[in-house]
Parts: structure tokens; sequence; C-alpha cells
């Protein structure tokens, strides 16, 4: 009788444990089975600008690879700080599983996305970051190390007395800080010789007149340096029109059909171009598995490359500055 009983409760045991992990594995499963609600609030939406399109094409990508819906919400201009915080407020009162965020501002959205936290809403950054640590992941290029590539290579153009001037993008945002901090390390002791830095708002147009206004105060001005795909464009029209690309070296940050044929046209003497569609693929990739309850990273680096003359048809290099002749979403 008392084998019978152990025998008895051995078997309740057994049944309880298989219980609780069935129910576990069911649990696991659903959760990997639902479709999960995505939204993405990037800078802006350009049909003109590459690496917003790229980057906005793989957040896509990966959301129909991994049985996700995303809804893009996005502001006209980069620098519209309001209209990012009014669709960051609407994106939280829809309640998603996560919302994947770029902000414009190092400080003006902390308080909207510790509301989503609160909410119970997961946070990713993509490409930028903010003041305050509120995030779950972060996928961004290393602005860093991309601005000391620029200002490597940059320092392999000049004489120890020309003049250099910045044309950034939008002020006091974590990308155009880190890139500049960078591109000066890169110059070494040349970074001396810049004259000046001046922000576009991410703008083509105020980059060009801005160039211009630039070439005008400084006769002697022997480079400028572009701290993304609105300010490099812009700088390089400008000196192109002037017709001074003999004169004054154009290098910069990102890429686009039109910077290369600026490029093909001796204007551009390098860029750092990152790897946007990559940035935007895994940004997703890495919530859903975190959402999913799996193994993700919370801090990657999504790489950049520098390109030259020299190198812009290499296959590899192709793939960066080409990336709409190969990605495509069916």
């Amino acid at each position: 009788m008392k084998k019978r009983k152990k025998w008895m409760s051995i078997c309740l045991v057994v049944c309880l444990i298989g219980g609780i992990g069935g129910a576990a594995w069911y649990h696991r499963r659903k959760l990997e089975e639902r479709r999960l609600s995505l939204v993405y609030i990037p800078k802006v939406e350009d049909s003109t600008n590459d690496f917003w399109k790229a980057l906005i094409l793989g957040t896509k990508m990966a959301a129909k690879e991994y049985n996700a819906d995303i809804e893009i919400k996005a502001p006209n201009e980069e620098n519209d700080i309001e209209r990012q915080n009014e669709l960051l407020k609407e994106a939280i009162s829809e309640e998603p599983d996560a919302i994947l965020f770029s902000p414009s501002s190092f400080t003006e959205s902390n308080d909207l996305l510790k509301e989503a936290k609160e909410k119970g809403i997961r946070i990713s950054f993509i490409d930028s970051y903010t003041e305050e640590k509120v995030q779950d992941l972060t996928v961004a290029t290393d602005n860093l190390e991309a601005g000391e590539k620029l200002g490597k290579f940059a320092a392999t153009l000049l004489g120890p007395d020309d003049q250099i001037a910045i044309v950034a993008h939008v002020k006091g945002v974590s990308t155009a800080v880190e890139r500049e901090e960078g591109f000066r390390k890169g110059l070494g002791d040349l970074a001396e010789n810049i004259v000046d830095v001046v922000y576009c708002d991410s703008r083509y147009e105020k980059s060009r007149q801005l160039t211009l206004e630039l070439m005008e105060k400084y006769p002697n001005l022997k480079m400028v340096a572009g701290m993304n795909e609105y300010s490099s464009v812009g700088a390089a029209r400008a000196v192109k029109a002037a017709g001074a690309k003999d004169r004054i070296q154009v290098v910069g940050v990102d890429s686009s059909q039109e910077a290369v044929q600026l490029m093909e046209n001796g204007v551009f003497k390098g860029l750092v171009v990152q790897k946007a569609f990559k940035m935007g693929y895994i940004g997703v990739k890495e919530t859903i598995l975190m959402l999913r309850g799996k193994s993700y990273e919370k801090d990657v680096n999504s790489g950049c490359e520098l390109v030259t003359p020299d190198n812009m048809y290499d296959s590899e290099i192709e793939k960066l500055l080409f990336p709409f002749n190969t990605l495509k979403l069916s």
C-alpha cells in the first residue's frame, strides 16, 4: 500500500511538472505565433533622401519576414521636433507592442518616451538616441567612428594651413554632435583649421545657401564637410555651381544617386556611407526577438564605409551606393 502511494505521488509530481512544462511551451508557442504590432517614427519620410528611403524599406522588409505589422509615422521635415512628438503621442495612444524611434532631439522626447515605457510599450532606438536611456535596444551607426573615418580621410587631402568649414544637419541631435566630434578627432592637429560650423536643419537648399555664404566669408576656404545627406549634397551643389570643385574639396556623410553623380564629376572627394537598409532591418528584427522572449542584441553598430572615386565601383561598395537596384519589397 505504501509503495502504491509512493508511486502515485511520483506520478502526480511528474504530471504536474509535465503540465507546467506544457503550459510554458504553449505560452511560448502562442507568443511566437502572435502577429506583433510595431510603430516606427523616423526623423522624416522623404522620397528625395536615399538614406531614409533605404532605412524605412529595411524596417518593412524585416516586419514582413518576422510576422509583424509596422506602421510608419513621420514628419515632413527632419528638424520638425514638435511634429515628431505629436506622432509619438499618437503612437502611444495606440498601445503597440513596441515603438521604434529615431529621435530628432536629444532632450525633447524624454517625457513621452517615459510615458510609453510606463504603459508597457517597448522602445527601440534606430539611428540616434536621447539623453535619457529609456530604450530597450539601440541600432545605429557608430557616429564617432563615422566622423573619425571622414576626418582621417579629409586630413590626407589638406595642407597644414588649409581652412575647413563644417555644414551639419540639426544642432544638438546626437548624430550631429558625435560626427563632428569624430571628424575633429580624425583631423588631428588640422582640427585647429576649422573656421566655422553651420547648421542646415536638414534642408538641401539651406545647406547650399550656407555653403555659398561660407565661400564668400572665407575666400581661402579649402574644404567643406557635410555631416548628413542633406548637408553634404547641398554643399556639393554650391561648390559645383560656383565652379570651385578644383579649389574646394567636399567630403561628407551619406549617399544618394545625386551624390554618386557629384563624385563621378569630381565634386565629392569622399563620403562615409551608412548601412541604412541594414540598420532598419536589424532594428525591427532585434525588436521582434525581444518581444518574443528570445535572445537579442541590445546595442548594435550597423556599420559604415568610406567611399572614394577609387573604390566606388567595387562590388560591396556598389551595394551601398545603389541599394534600390537590388532591394525590393514585394
